[in-house]
């Protein structure tokens, strides 16, 4: 592996001879992979039982597993949104972020999506998550992980961070930044992020993150908490940034992350711009380096904003029509349905947070759960309402067992031709494996005609 020469020089300076070789050794091994469990359908390792052959618990959260070589994106239990396929070490900004159901929160650069997810498994459902990423190409991604989890109260934006600030002043219980950065700790896992270091690196990026962090700052509620993370080691883009905000903002502190095995301290001796007297401070922040533990390199810093959080009233849903055709299908839903959160926006009909505040002038792509789209004569549910909903929340269910070949069919998009003991009533039918929901189809009684999103299908 071919990296900058000025990278490396400052890693031998701030490591030492010892660790610095120890560092590039590891450079020389395989990347880690791990699965991580969709706390909104499952929890513990029966899944990752399921799914993997060997595996190991990742330290720092307590709902991840290394999957070292093997292909977990083609079990059915993947298409079902059980787990998320995620680096180990970048699992622990969401893992860290304290977030308790009812919380209003804030993933600020959210694409492609695996903290957002895991943000939204800790709400479980309650409250309020706003995904914002000022990528449009990257939105897709965030939003379909978003579905596939089944996650009910999620606003997706694209916006410029600035201009949300007007928007949310002291608003959020959690806001995560995983801060764009120079990717120094990816290296190992994508080689060619060494180009873009010499194009754009750390004296581009700090400038661009003090923004960040102190837009996330105003945006936070007193007694709040921001999590603050890069896949760097630069200390311009980790500490340094860190150490901006405590001097820009009043009424923050430093919150100290849980041990694990591996864990290094942050290492604000590594920059002349800190004052000595600050390092102890600092040393709280967490580094995370390939050669101490099973990840890649990463920072990751928790901050508290003083003041106690207020119990804030949820505003009353906003009343309107609900088409005739969308209650008649939810007369087969168990859910206790608040008429006043369905919105209709052209055809597409949506299930709101709850005290979702206003969003006027904000780049909305995604506003609540995705129900259904309005036909002429009828409503045809989506792929997303499937994946929230369990299989006993709708009148009409089937589900096939993981090895039943009818599950990769029904993933093809192909009929699915039912056993005489399973002949179900005609109408919508909402099809899973093992008991999750995997999405819809339409039974004339003895077979299943395939309503699968084709940009979801198995290839």
């Amino acid at each position: 592996m071919e990296l900058p020469q000025a990278y490396l020089d400052r890693m031998l300076r701030c490591l030492g001879a010892e660790e610095f070789a120890a560092y590039l050794a590891s450079l020389e091994r395989d990347p880690y992979s791990a699965i991580r469990i969709n706390g909104l359908k499952s929890e513990g390792d029966a899944v990752a039982r399921k799914v993997l052959t060997s595996f190991e618990p990742v330290p720092w959260t307590k709902n991840g597993f290394l999957s070292e070589g093997e292909k977990p994106s083609d079990h059915p239990y993947y298409y079902a949104g059980l787990y998320y396929l995620q680096e180990p070490s970048a699992m622990a900004p969401a893992a860290f972020l304290p977030v308790t159901p009812g919380d209003r929160v804030l993933d600020l650069c959210a694409a492609p999506g695996g903290k957002t997810t895991e943000l939204a498994s800790k709400l479980q459902g309650e409250g309020l998550l706003v995904a914002n990423d000022i990528s449009a190409s990257r939105i897709k991604a965030l939003q379909k992980n978003i579905e596939l989890f089944g996650v009910k109260n999620a606003v997706v934006l694209c916006e410029e961070p600035s201009h949300l600030v007007p928007h949310f002043p002291a608003f959020f219980d959690a806001i995560l930044i995983d801060a764009p950065c120079s990717g120094e700790g990816m290296f190992r896992k994508k080689g060619g992020m060494s180009k873009f270091w010499l194009e754009h690196g750390p004296d581009y990026y700090c400038e661009i993150q003090k923004e960040l962090i102190l837009q996330g700052a105003d945006m936070l509620a007193p007694g709040g908490y921001l999590l603050y993370s890069t896949c760097t080691f630069a200390p311009e883009e980790d500490e340094e940034v860190i150490w901006h905000l405590l001097t820009q903002r009043e009424g923050f502190q430093i919150v100290s992350l849980p041990d694990f095995p591996g864990k290094c301290d942050g290492r604000p001796q590594w920059s002349s711009q800190i004052p000595e007297d600050a390092w102890n401070d600092l040393k709280k922040a967490v580094r995370f380096f390939p050669h101490k533990l099973k990840g890649e390199g990463h920072f990751v810093c928790l901050l508290q904003k003083e003041g106690v959080s207020e119990k804030r009233a949820v505003s009353p849903a906003r009343k309107g029509r609900v088409p005739e055709d969308v209650m008649a299908f939810f007369k087969d839903v168990s859910w206790q349905m608040d008429p006043g959160r369905i919105r209709v926006i052209r055809d597409h009909v949506y299930f709101l947070p709850e005290g979702e505040p206003d969003l006027t002038g904000l780049r909305v792509q995604r506003e609540g759960l995705f129900l259904g789209i309005l036909k002429k004569d009828r409503f045809e549910p989506v792929e997303a309402f499937a994946m929230a909903l369990r299989m006993e929340e709708y009148a009409r269910s089937i589900s096939f067992a993981c090895e039943d070949e009818r599950v990769k069919k029904y993933l093809k998009g192909e009929t699915i031709d039912l056993k005489e003991e399973e002949f179900i009533e005609k109408g919508w039918v909402l099809v899973g494996v093992d008991g999750y929901p995997l999405g819809w189809a339409k039974s004339d009684g003895r077979r299943l005609k395939n309503k699968y999103h084709p940009g979801w299908r198995l290839l």
